[in-house]
Parts: C-alpha cells; structure tokens; sequence
C-alpha cells in the first residue's frame, strides 16, 4: 500500500516517504494528537493476509514495545486502517550507520563510541529476552547529537511466518533463493549472518554478538568483513573463512582486536558469552587508545603515515597539558607563544566563530556532522575529541557564560543557551541577529535584535533594549565590570569603529577606529581585526576607556570578517583562538548527477561569500571574489581563462542576462545604500545603472524588465522595474524571511526559501503576480536552482543533499513531482538563513553537471589555538 503526502492513516498525517524495504513501506508521519513527528511502517499484504500471522506479530510487538533504552528506536503501537496494518515507530533523525561508512573507514575513537552505545542498547535486550536478528548498519541510526539508535529491533523475529511455510519478509535483499520458502528460512543479511543462522539453526543472543562484530570490524575498515560478489561466496566466507585482520588500521587498541577475535568466533560456544563483556574491552580500548597495539601490528602490512599521525596526536596532546600547566602558573617562569592547530570532527564554517572558555580549557564551535548539518561542539583542549551538542542545530556565535557552565548561541532567529556538557536548550529572546551576544558577569546577556542592541537575563525574562537607532551596533563584548561593554559601529568614514557603552545610558565613545570590532582580554588589552589576516592587541584604560599606545601585532593567517573581532580570548587573558583564514578558500569543483566529481575551475580561492553563475549558454561563470581583489570575475569554462568584470566598490551577485550578453551585479554606492548595475559581460563600454536596491539583489528576469531582490526585517521580495525613475514595488511580505530567490526560465514562477514552518522550505509562486504560492519541499529544503529547460528543481535539503525535482509548469498551471535524492554536497557550513547567501551552487543548461563552491580537501586544520600568546606584549605600551 503506497500513501500519498497529506494521505491519513488513523490519527497519523503522511508527510513523506522515507524508504522501502522488506519489511514493509516506511513514512514521515505527523501524529495529530500528540503533536509530534513519528514514522510508519506499513506492513506488506502478505503479512496481513495471514490472520494467525497477524495475531503473533501483534503479541511479539507488545513485548518489543516493552523496551526501554535511549540506544532502541521505540515502537510506540499499531496502526490499523482498513485492510491494512503499520506499526507506529520513533521517527529518528540523520544517517544510518551504512551511510557513513559509504564515506570511508571511521576513526577509531568514534567508531567506539559508536560500539558502545551498540552493545549497551543490545545488554538491554538481551536481558529482556530479546534478540535482533538483523543487525546491520542499516539498521542502525546516527542521530546528529552522537546518539546511536538501533532500528527495527526483533522485528525480523515477530514478523516471521506462524507456519513457516510463507515467504519471508524481513529485510533480507541478498536471500532471494526458494529456501526461503520451507522451514529452517535463512533470516537476516547475509554478511551479517552468523554461521549457525546461515545454516538455519536456531537463533539466539550470540547471534547478535556475531553480527556485532561485523559492524565493528566494518567501521574500522570500510569494507564488510565477509561480503562477497554473490551469495554463495558471501555464506561460505561466513561459515569458513577468516575476515582480512590485516586491514584494521594501525591505531586499532589491542583490546578491541582481541574483542573482534572473541565476537567472530564461529563455534559459538567459543565466542563472546554475554554482549555486556564486550563494553569491558571498549572502555579499556577508550581509556589508553593512544597507546597502538603490539597485536594488532604483527597481523597488518606497515602503514607508516597513520602511525606518524597517531605519534604527531600524542605529541599535541602532551604540548597542550604543559601549555595549560604553564598557563595556570605551574610552569616556566618565563612562558613563550605555544600555537596549536584544532581538527575538528566536520566542516567547520569560518562565517560561525569559535569562543574560548573563560578558563582556557575548551572550545565551542560550530562544525557539521554525521548528517552534514551545523551544530556546536564543545572540545577540552586537552580530550582527543569534541562531542556535540544536541538541540543546537543552525547555531551561530557561541559565547560563554562568564563561570564556564554553559554557552549561549544564536540560531533560527533566537537567542537560546544550553549547558556546556548538554541538556535541555532554552531560548531567551526572539528576532537575535547573527551578529554576536555578550554575557557579564551579572547575569544578562546583550545581543542584537533588530539592529538595537538590548539585554535579557541569562535564565530569560524581559528584553529591554540598550541602544536603539543610530546608536545600534554589532558585536558586542561586555568589559569586566559587566556593565560596560565594546560594540561595533557602522558608521561612515572616521565615525566607523569600536565603541564603548554602557548599560542604562545611551551615551557612548569611540575608542579605535577602523573597520574590525574588538573583544577586551585580561590583563588590560584589547584584541581588534586588521586588514589582510592581521590581529592586533592594545593596551587599554579600563579606567580612562580608551586605548594607549601601539598596536602590536599578534597573530596572522586569521579569517578575514568584517566587522567582527574575529578572535575569542580566555577570561584569563592565557588563551587564544580563532579560526584559520584558509578555511575562508572554496573550490569550484563539478559533478555529474551521480555525485562523482569531474574537474575544478581555477585555483581555490576565497569564493566563499556567493556562488557561481553558470551563462545560459554554458559557456562561462562568474563569480564573486571575497579577497583584496574583490568584484565581478567571469572564467571561460573552455579554457580556464578568467578575468575581472567589475570595478565597483563590493561588488557581487552577478547574474546573467537570458541571452548571455549581460551580467547584473550589485555593489555598494556609498556606506549606506547598494545599488544594481548592468555590464556588457565581455567587459566593453561602462557599466549602466539600473537602480538603487535597499537589500539584497537575487535575480533578474528572463525579458530583462524586472529585477528581484530581497530587503527589510524580516526579509521581504520586491520588484525593481528596470529604467529611470522606477520605484520597487512589493512582492512578498510576511513575518518569515524570504531568500535565494530565483525566476524560471519562462518568466511566469519564482522559486524562493522561506521560514514559514520555522525551517527553510521551497516555495514556488505565479511571477510577476503573486497568488499560487505552495510548498515544494518536504522536511526542509534551500538554495533552488532551476534547470534552464525549466523541466527540474533542485535544491539542498538540511543534510546537504542535492534533491532534483520533476516539474511542469505553464501560464497559471505548475505541478511538481516526487523529489528525489541525488548526492550529498560538501559546503562550506553557513546556517540556514545568512544575509547574502545565494546558491552555493549551480547547474549546467543540460542539468547533468553541478559546478559546486565548496571547501578544498586539503584546506587545512579549521582552528588555531595560541597559549600564552600575551609573552612579549609587555614593551608595548
């Protein structure tokens, strides 16, 4: 039984297919009474048929839903709806363990922890009577905070035939054979299999401990420990052979290795008792894993590169203790600048900051995960990994509470903290710009809101507003005594700096001039941005306010942003951090619609700020260039010749006539107002105005007499008619952001991203009238592009996969297909809803290839760390 989007099953409203397996149809549903999201499985007809059948399943899944454990995906009940039957499930988020390891082996430490939560989530099972029997990593779920979730827990025993005489019907896509139809049926993967279960015996708890194993041994090596090329080859490796023990890495800890050997022992006598046992040897793996095995090095062939890494590991750990010691005063007396470079678990977004705690001792950022969706981490400098966050999702701007235990972030237009170990997140205020938060010693918190700078108490209560106007700014800092605070000021020309304000007055000072913001650091600094990756420090008048001698220089190859400060400093004064301005570079690299690359365009450079432009003809793009150099910049896709376009100040989101002759950009007329330009795109004769814009410019239409651009709080489209004395008109407003919006090539829809659900969704509107508005994603969705056929859409859903979308569109008539899945991309983090983010991406007429802007593969470490980086600034006052 297939259900449509909006189809009701019982209570529950279908959202979206999720998968189909043997076991049945599986949905995104909405439960309409509980208010919450749950997935279905809707059983297959030759399940319900048998009525024998379906009166053991039905006791079988009483004493499943009976489990109890954070690592089970719960069953919450049955479904009954005419003839057919579902079962009601946990709707889990984030890839399955499977798709992970498609993205090669998994490092140790993880893959670990990993192991762990397994083992845990089948202790509990096994003690309630419970097997699984379908182990697989398929079966098993990543959510986004790190927690592991096993699926489909014992259904393959409780949707098993009463008279085994029928077929079977768990998930079994490599067991197709007619055994399948006679007693001693084969259940389960078949490299998953134990021995005594590919021979149909009888099942039991070691079973599981087998097939654990395998994941484990599959996590450490990428590969599967006894899959084959066809069944017959993959049973006789379970039942005969040994799995390729030389493959395990290097750093593999010897107790996890002579865990695989006790867990895939055949005899089942002789293998691991009890699957509780097996989380003795991961903890003892987990305690000492920078100590590499002597047992695992006698089986494996030499691989000097991975033991230099684990070695270059224990030495930066070993670094970071002493620099913390010395840091704390138990050290030298006379300390020196130790500097070190933070990995980080993802992709970590230079747009998102990094903060250090007021101790020194950690880190907080934003990086992606598992499912390639932003979250903050928290990292101790001294641990081998970070863990995240749960609850964090879109966050931006962490900042820490001034006694270490918890951390404050933006995300989704609010203001929200969490604890710094995790926990429930609260959200303290509406409408937070990105554009930092503060919080004193006296417990409120100052943040942007709506261009004024105002404060909440840090446990939530009333806003009151700061600075309001003219006087509004960014990022703010609060001074020691948490009542004075540092901000940025956009002013014009030398009006343009770091000001000093202070709570309950509107009055306030310059203090440093410039276009960087600036953070106080102990004992009596202020750290400021400069021009090409430079960071300077100050000495500053606490009492005076204002700054005294010579800034001297203090750290370099820092990420470019203006204006924040673009450094965080420890409370202490000890400890530094930022992150690397490399990370600042993207790559313009292509793929076909199967996800395999095919080239790059150019050199990697800082590309980050807009995405390409494909002409429709496909013979060039054009771009943005974020450095010194800036502008407009078109590249032949034939030869790689670039050259530059624009001369204008910041100018950018070029966007290309229909018949390839013209590029639109944007650029900034003077410190306050943008406008858009049209250029002859091979660069002759000046560019001709088009008209001033009050936001962000988006797109252009195909007849070239109108010009969509996005602009107000919360952000708006609005319509600027091409010629002199044109005046915007609206075209869509509502208390949601609207962004990234883009014409079809017949001019008649307009696809654009809006926050209407609390989440980026896909909507397509009648153009240039509005009024048959509708949602074209499901569960998320941004960044749409068109194909130049105007026959597809594609766009990214929250995981970052490219999602084609069939649709047929003419005068008043639009309808879209099923999306479907085409590969996972790899940008650069950004959140869901930044000011000035165009498609990071786009597509060739033909809708074959993608030209993609994303981080380089050997960008470098994210973050760097500087301790004790105040040595030697004394003589600079």
């Amino acid at each position: 039984m297939t259900l449509l989007a909006g189809t009701r099953f019982g209570p529950y409203e279908v959202l979206s297919a999720l998968g189909v397996g043997g076991m049945g149809e599986v949905y995104r549903a909405h439960d309409t009474r509980l208010e919450r999201d749950v997935a279905i499985k809707v059983l297959p007809e030759t399940f319900t048929s048998d009525q024998d059948r379906l009166a053991r399943f039905q006791r079988e899944a009483k004493v499943l839903a009976s489990l109890n454990h954070p690592n089970i995906a719960a069953i919450y009940g049955i479904e009954d709806s005419s003839a057919s039957h579902a079962l009601v499930m946990e709707l889990v988020e984030g890839p399955t363990l499977a798709d992970r390891i498609a993205r090669g082996p998994i490092a140790v430490a993880e893959a670990l922890s990993i192991a762990t939560q397994i083992t845990e989530a089948l202790a509990s099972a096994h003690d309630s009577g419970i097997v699984h029997r379908d182990l697989k990593p398929s079966n098993i779920k990543l959510r986004p905070d790190g927690t592991v979730k096993l699926l489909d827990f014992g259904l393959a025993k409780a949707l098993e035939p009463s008279s085994r005489l029928w077929p079977d019907v768990s998930e079994s896509p490599t067991i197709t054979a007619p055994a399948m139809t006679r007693a001693g049926v084969i259940l389960g993967t078949a490299a998953y299999m134990s021995p005594e279960q590919a021979r149909g015996q009888r099942v039991d708890a070691q079973t599981d401990i087998w097939a654990f194993g395998c994941v484990l041994y599959e996590m450490l090596t990428g590969r599967a420990a006894f899959g084959r090329a066809t069944l017959t080859d993959t049973m006789a490796a379970v039942i005969e052979r040994e799995p390729d023990w030389t493959a395990l890495p290097r750093a593999t800890p010897d107790p996890v290795v002579r865990l695989l050997r006790r867990v895939l022992e055949k005899d089942s006598s002789r293998r691991l008792h009890a699957i509780a046992d097996a989380r003795l040897d991961l903890e003892e793996a987990r305690e000492g894993m920078i100590k590499p095995s002597p047992v695992a090095s006698s089986m494996r062939s030499g691989r000097s590169l991975r033991l230099a890494a684990a070695a270059v590991a224990v030495i930066v750990l070993l670094l970071v203790a002493d620099a913390l010691r010395r840091t704390r005063g138990e050290a030298a007396s006379t300390p020196t600048p130790t500097r070190l470079s933070i990995a980080a678990p993802g992709q970590v977004s230079p747009q998102l900051s990094v903060a250090v705690s007021p101790d020194g001792r950690r880190l907080a950022y934003v990086s992606t995960d598992a499912a390639g969706g932003s979250r903050l981490w928290v990292r101790d400098l001294d641990a081998l990994a970070p863990h995240a966050l749960a609850g964090t999702e879109d966050a931006a701007h962490p900042f820490w509470a001034p006694d270490g235990s918890a951390i404050g972030f933006v995300a989704a237009g609010k203001l929200k903290r969490v604890d710094a170990g995790g926990g429930h997140v609260l959200t303290l205020a509406d409408a937070a710009a990105r554009s930092g938060a503060s919080w004193s010693s006296t417990g409120v918190i100052l943040f942007v809101r709506r261009g004024d700078l105002a404060t909440v108490p840090a446990t939530g209560g009333p806003v009151s507003t700061v600075l309001t106007g003219q006087n509004g700014g960014w990022w703010p800092s609060f001074l020691p005594d948490g009542r004075h605070f540092l901000f940025f000021h956009p002013g014009a020309d030398d009006a343009r700096g770091v000001y000093v304000g202070s709570l309950g007055t509107q009055t306030t000072k310059l203090v440093l001039s410039g276009d960087f913001g600036a953070v106080f650091a102990a004992p009596d600094y202020l750290v400021s941005g400069g021009a090409e990756g430079l960071v300077f420090a100050q000495h500053f008048d606490l009492m005076g306010l204002e700054v005294t001698g010579q800034p001297f220089p203090v750290a370099e190859g820092v990420w470019s942003f203006r204006p924040s400060a673009r450094v965080s400093v420890s409370a202490t004064g000890g400890v530094l951090a930022y992150i690397n301005a490399s990370l600042a570079n993207t790559e313009l690299a292509w793929f076909d619609r199967s996800g395999r690359p095919i080239g790059t365009v150019g050199e990697p450079g800082p590309y980050a700020g807009q995405g390409p432009r494909i002409s429709p003809d496909g013979a060039n793009v054009a771009l943005t260039h974020d450095g010194t150099a800036g502008g407009v910049w078109v590249t032949r896709l034939a030869d790689g010749t670039t050259r530059r376009l624009t001369l204008e100040p910041a100018a950018g989101q070029p966007i290309w006539s229909s018949d390839a002759s013209r590029i639109l950009f944007q650029w900034a007329r003077s410190a306050n107002e943008r406008a858009v330009s049209i250029q002859d795109a091979r660069g002759s004769g000046p560019a001709r105005l088009a008209g001033p814009i009050g936001g962000l410019v988006w797109d252009w239409s195909p007849d070239g007499q109108r010009i969509v651009f996005g602009q107000d709080r919360p952000m708006d489209l609005w319509i600027l008619p091409v010629g002199a004395g044109s005046n915007p008109v609206p075209f869509a407003r509502s208390p949601f952001n609207k962004t990234q919006a883009q014409i079809s090539p017949d001019g008649r829809w307009i696809v654009y991203t809006s926050l209407d659900t609390g989440h980026d969704e896909v909507y397509v509107d009648s153009f240039p009238v509005a009024g048959n508005r509708r949602q074209v994603s499901v569960a998320g969705g941004m960044q749409p592009r068109w194909r130049r056929d105007g026959s597809e859409l594609f766009y990214l859903a929250p995981d970052q996969m490219l999602m084609a979308m069939p649709v047929t569109s003419k005068s008043g008539y639009f309808d879209a297909g099923r999306a479907t899945p085409l590969f996972r991309t790899r940008l650069q983090p950004i959140g869901s809803q930044i000011s000035g983010v165009g498609a990071f991406y786009d597509v060739t007429p033909d809708g074959q290839r993608f030209l993609i802007n994303g981080p380089p593969a050997d960008a470098g470490p994210p973050m760097t760390v500087v301790l004790n980086w105040t040595a030697g600034l004394n003589g600079s006052r």
